[in-house]
């Protein structure tokens, strides 16, 4: 049984747009980034990123987390982590 799910994108009947309202925004950046992590289109975009844009994702990300999620929060939600208490 997988535990990451995506199923947003498969699920819901949405069409992408931004600065509309913060239910559509919210809404929009779960589409992009869940289309964004797919598997076949990351192994083909992270070969062709450059080294600094390997980097300025990686750091982006992990600002976004530790800004916004606690340690309980980041082992469950993002490690996924059921260990760890």
């Amino acid at each position: 049984m997988a535990i990451h799910s995506h199923e947003f994108v498969e699920t819901d009947d949405f069409m992408p747009a931004f600065g509309l309202d913060r239910q559509t925004d919210e809404k929009t950046v779960i589409y992009y980034l869940q289309k964004f992590s797919d598997d076949s289109l990351m192994t083909t975009l992270t070969k062709r990123f450059t080294n600094d844009e390997l980097e300025e994702i990686y750091f982006f990300i992990n600002r976004i987390l530790k800004t916004h999620l606690n340690e309980n929060e980041y082992h469950s939600l993002f490690l996924k982590d059921p260990d760890h208490k």
